[in-house]
């Protein structure tokens, strides 16, 4: 016997407005929503991180929960090959280069990546391409604000 919930739930191509919070485990805030403006986005559409976006699925609307997610369940291990060595030349001459600097590059499907200068060493550049916060554990904090595709 299966019990329907009277309250809509969180689908895999739910339209959907959120109230949310990353941190870190020590409390340092990372990104949160508006306070009077919850974030709407569709599941699946590349707007949120589709691993986060996996622990909505299946929430009901005005639901509040917290998940402690390691870094393979946030945004993953740091990778060593992410870090390229590119040329000083590469950049432009105008561009400052400092360690810590974020730059976008484009790929050839037009999208834009970003990635971190990690070292200077005299005429070469190490870029970092993993995600900032690769191999950081986080605690994201979530609530269903409103299901807008919800005919259920």
């Amino acid at each position: 016997m299966s019990i329907q919930s009277p309250l809509p739930i969180v689908q895999e191509h739910s339209d959907l407005s959120i109230s949310f919070e990353l941190s870190f485990p020590d409390g340092t805030l990372i990104e949160k929503s508006d306070a009077d403006e919850p974030f709407r986005f569709q599941i699946g559409d590349g707007t949120f991180v589709p691993n986060l976006e996996s622990l909505l699925i299946g929430l009901e609307l005005g639901t509040s929960a917290k998940f402690t997610l390691s870094p393979d369940r946030a945004f993953g291990q740091h990778d060593p090959q992410n870090l390229h060595t590119m040329a000083r030349s590469d950049f432009p001459e105008d561009m400052p280069l400092e360690e810590g600097h974020v730059i976008g590059f484009n790929t050839p499907t037009g999208d834009e990546i970003p990635a971190r200068v990690h070292q200077l060493d005299g005429e070469e550049v190490v870029m970092d391409f993993n995600h900032p916060l690769a191999g950081q554990t986080v605690i994201f904090r979530v609530k269903i604000e409103a299901i807008h595709d919800s005919l259920q």
